[in-house]
């Protein structure tokens, strides 16, 4: 009987720790939401992201050693 007991023991301590993990995720999903409501970009504020981005074509990087040579 006892060697019966041990696994179900693990199992548990187990689904408790995955509940736990999940629960925690759950509660940083919900406090990233509530400061991303309570802070909002103004309507003219660029996204740092794609800060200096400039649409259209790109100059080719390599352009400037075929000059050279």
């Amino acid at each position: 009987m006892a060697n019966r007991t041990r696994p179900t023991l693990e199992k548990r301590a187990k689904e408790r720790a995955r509940q736990e993990k999940r629960k925690a995720k759950d509660e940083r999903r919900q406090m990233a939401k509530v400061q991303k409501a309570n802070n909002p970009r103004q309507a003219g504020e660029e996204d740092p992201d794609i800060a200096g981005i400039v649409p259209g074509p790109q100059p080719i990087p390599w352009a400037d050693d075929e000059e050279l040579g």
